[in-house]
């Protein structure tokens, strides 16, 4: 392990959630697995919908927000194009007890894992007529288990383990989004204060990028230390996971991933779910 510095001269605050895939390209910056130089990272893990809000409040320096968040924090933060999530024809899922169709859904209550997740706004955008329900992502399908909800919005690796319960997808939200743009579909960014200033800002993009490039050439460490968030779940379903949401659009977005993102909130504005079309500010 790299010993830090001594004294560093710059405090930053990094945020991620309890998901793998986030902790996976976390893993090298949180365990201290490159030099990060003059940059001391304080690393907090709270669910997204916990992340979302608290840097709503300008709480955190660096955090994985979802893509809906970050069209109300863009005036204050910029979105690295690398850290990102994107779903390829699939993503969060829509899951009931039994099959049903999902227009028959209208009107009822749907458990989804809060209103700031982009999950929710593209349920939003598609089934606009229900009673959103929210609750912690990981008690989602208790829920629908229990009859409490219609239905439950599922985001993390209850993508893959929804079935182990007997619960079945009515919906793909990647699915739809795919059939509608051909776009990736923009979940989870990393968003950058940009109080912090150029320079600041440029050491830590480098440091991430650093990260993410660790974790995949200490692939079987990284997933090792995601386990440990990925609530008891086998090394095989981590290992899918982290397949699915960490490529090479996390590595760099590109063309695609930025015209999805740019789509996926022109779609939600559209809608009259956003207030104002945000600009967004990349950092490479």
């Amino acid at each position: 392990m790299i010993e830090p510095n001594s004294r560093p001269s710059v405090s930053v605050t990094l945020g991620h959630s309890p998901d793998s895939d986030d902790a996976f390209m976390a893993y090298a910056l949180t365990e201290g697995k490159i030099d990060t130089g003059r940059i001391a990272y304080s690393v907090v893990q709270h669910d997204i919908q916990t992340l979302n809000q608290k840097a709503m409040a300008g709480e955190l320096d660096i955090s994985a927000v979802s893509a809906h968040a970050f069209a109300l924090i863009c005036s204050r933060y910029a979105v690295f194009t690398h850290g990102a999530s994107f779903g390829r024809n699939y993503g969060p899922c829509l899951i009931a007890r039994t099959r049903v169709d999902v227009g028959s859904l209208v009107g009822t209550r749907i458990a989804v894992p809060g209103l700031l997740t982009s999950a929710y706004l593209g349920l939003r955008m598609f089934l606009r007529d229900f009673e959103p329900v929210p609750m912690p992502f990981d008690q989602i399908m208790t829920a629908v288990q229990d009859g409490s909800v219609s239905a439950g919005l599922v985001i993390h690796e209850g993508q893959l383990t929804h079935g182990d319960l007997g619960l079945v997808q009515v919906w793909n939200l990647g699915e739809w989004w795919h059939s509608e743009t051909g776009l990736p579909l923009p979940l989870g960014l990393v968003a950058v204060r940009k109080s912090l200033g150029d320079e600041t800002i440029a050491m830590v993009s480098d440091h991430l990028k650093q990260s993410i490039a660790y974790g995949f050439s200490h692939r079987p460490q990284a997933l090792e230390f995601s386990r440990q968030y990925a609530r008891d779940l086998t090394t095989p379903i981590v290992d899918r996971f982290v397949d699915m949401y960490v490529n090479d659009l996390s590595v760099n977005m590109g063309e695609a991933g930025k015209l999805g993102l740019q789509t996926y909130l022109e779609r939600a504005h559209g809608a009259g779910l956003l207030r104002s079309m945000p600009a967004i500010s990349f950092v490479e």
